[in-house]
């Protein structure tokens, strides 16, 4: 029997064996790592957000004796420079960092591996450059449409009531008819005394809406302290605001492209931030996909459910993406 589609939990730690700071261009410096296998079958993890950051944990759900694991921090985010900057921060430049960042390294073809956001951002980078991706493994799929952003800051309300008074109570109640626009124009507001409030209001509502388990929850974020949650919030507002930078419905419309390349769909039956709605949309459209819905999970890929998914989905990506 082969025992690799078994495993059930994330690999150990492991710590990077080079990293570097790649110029995009202006004002903007890349942040990229790589780890595991320097040998071995080249995988891209994308983080969410858009603004999120990336993390040690995410080494994790590689095997390391196969995998040569990239990892790196979107424009504005995480170990990026500058930090929470939207100027020159689109769709479009984001993928052309992933090539970037490929050329680089002087990778020919890699495995595609990113949730929420990273979907998304893996789902546009594909449908560019189909001829670079040996494979997709995608979680919690949004595929930026008005109807998404609708559901984040309105929908989630039917299933997370508490948090959503959180989120709207900072604002007066004149301020409170259009929430993207409200927060977007706090958000990149100069003075800390508007914009960290506001940023730690939308991260943390998020955040609690992205887990099917309850967390310990911590308070909000101090005004003064929060550089990741700034970071989160400005640019996801920013790419909201502006759509996306996508035309209505078109990653849909260029899923063909992607059709004979292997992929599998990690998705959460009561995911409330990137609902199944979605996902199963996608798959519809590209029936060669996998879908594996994980019963008793929600958003987060460290929920038990969806962490096991994604570990076989990548056990199973060294045959299927070879």
């Amino acid at each position: 029997m082969d025992v690799r589609h078994y495993r059930t939990d994330l690999f150990p730690e492991i710590e990077p064996y080079s990293s570097g700071r790649l110029p995009l261009g202006g004002p903007h410096v890349m942040y990229w790592e790589q780890s595991g296998n320097p040998r071995g079958t080249p995988v891209l993890f994308l983080h969410g957000g858009p603004g999120a950051g990336a993390a040690a944990a995410h080494r994790r759900f590689f095997d390391p004796r196969h995998y040569r694991i990239i990892i790196f921090d979107q424009r504005g985010c995480g170990r990026s420079t500058p930090h929470a900057a939207i100027t020159d921060n689109t769709t479009r430049h984001l993928v052309a960092d992933i090539e970037a960042l490929r050329s680089h390294l002087n990778i020919r073809r890699w495995l595609l591996f990113g949730g929420s956001w990273g979907s998304t951002l893996a789902l546009a980078y594909g449908i560019r450059w189909p001829e670079r991706c040996a494979g997709f493994v995608l979680r919690g799929v949004f595929l930026g449409t008005a109807a998404e952003v609708e559901w984040f800051l309105y929908g989630m309300r039917t299933f997370f009531p508490e948090a959503w008074r959180q989120f709207v109570d900072p604002l007066p109640e004149r301020e409170r008819g259009d929430l993207l626009e409200t927060y977007y124009r706090r958000l990149i507001d100069p003075d800390p005394d508007i914009h960290m409030p506001a940023a730690a209001a939308w991260s943390h509502y998020e955040t609690v809406c992205s887990n099917l388990i309850p967390r310990h929850e911590d308070p909000l974020p101090t005004k003064g302290g929060d550089a990741a949650a700034l970071a989160l919030a400005r640019i996801e507002a920013h790419y909201f605001v502006n759509h996306v930078f996508f035309e209505e419905g078109e990653l849909l419309r260029g899923i063909g492209a992607l059709r004979h390349i292997p992929a599998i769909v990690v998705q959460g039956r009561y995911d409330m931030v990137c609902p199944i709605v979605t996902a199963d949309g996608l798959v519809r459209a590209w029936p060669e996909a996998k879908l594996v819905t994980v019963p008793d999970a929600g958003h987060s890929a460290m929920e038990p459910g969806i962490r096991a998914a994604l570990v076989r989905a990548t056990e199973a990506m060294k045959i299927r993406a070879s």
